[in-house]
């Protein structure tokens, strides 16, 4: 038996089937339910690009969602996950059906009720995550050409965030609070060394990638190498900076209740003393 056996419809695009290794299974794709009636055959073959949830709990959770969601949208959000896993050719988490169904649907009631969202680490989250960002530029897009409704550069942002978080299978919570965590060292560093860091700038971005894969390093439990020598010369000429990467290690430390490896703050320190003026370091 190499077919889906059509359960339910709920609307065109989404249907409840059982599949001959898996059970009962949502289906989504565009147009999987049109003139489908209970009992219809449906071939795996016909269903390529079309997404299976097979996570019971995620399965509940979106058909609770479907009858809540405008169906238009259903088919625009299955178009842009299908885009996403293409461009990126990665088995995305399948959460991300419901995670950004639900994340947009509200968005574009606020939109409509003209209440604004502001994304506090909108320009972090561009620049540690670049390509999820322009996935995101493009789902935004498809929303304003479909729908009439523009969500801003903001939403995009955020959008950014949950396709990271399927892609890397962390939960949006844990993605979001990386992106918050780099913002607030980030502000720390501006309020300790008194002075406004050229978002635009070459040196601001290698911030940012630094900090981005600090954090990676120290949820991996990943040791960098020791760097004594390099410790001592820069605690002795940038002790300011030096200070300063120590106090951000531990917010790091606190944030993530992991510990840091001592090397971070030479790291650190070396990405600080090329954004700070040289009068503040």
């Amino acid at each position: 038996m190499n077919s889906l056996r059509v359960s339910k419809v709920l609307n065109n695009n989404v249907i409840i089937a059982n599949h001959p290794e898996r059970g009962e299974v949502v289906v989504i794709g565009k147009g999987i339910g049109f003139n489908r009636k209970t009992g219809d055959s449906i071939l795996l073959e016909a269903v390529e690009k079309m997404f299976i949830l097979t996570n019971q709990q995620e399965q509940e959770q979106y058909k609770q969602l479907v009858p809540q969601v405008d169906e238009q949208l259903i088919e625009i959000i299955g178009e842009i996950i299908l885009y996403i896993s293409q461009k990126t050719q990665t088995e995305l988490n399948e959460h991300i059906h419901i995670a950004l169904t639900d994340h947009l649907a509200f968005a574009i009631k606020r939109a409509e009720q003209d209440i604004a969202f502001h994304n506090p680490f909108l320009f972090e989250t561009k620049e540690i995550y670049p390509v999820e960002f322009e996935l995101a530029e493009y789902a935004i897009r498809l929303i304003k050409e479909r729908l009439g409704v523009d969500l801003g550069e903001d939403e995009i942002g955020f959008v950014a965030l949950h396709i990271n978080s399927a892609m890397t299978n962390r939960h949006i919570s844990e993605v979001r609070g990386h992106a918050q965590l780099i913002a607030d060292m980030v502000g720390i560093i501006e309020t300790e060394l008194r002075f406004t860091i050229h978002r635009n700038s070459l040196d601001y971005s290698r911030l940012l990638t630094h900090l981005r894969f600090a954090i990676e390093r120290i949820r991996r439990g990943e040791q960098v190498s020791e760097v004594d020598k390099l410790e001592m010369l820069l605690k002795q000429e940038y002790p300011t900076l030096y200070s300063l990467a120590y106090k951000l290690t531990k917010v790091m430390e606190q944030r993530l209740k992991m510990p840091v490896y001592q090397a971070e703050v030479s790291y650190l320190t070396m990405h600080l003393h090329r954004v700070a003026p040289a009068n503040l370091q």
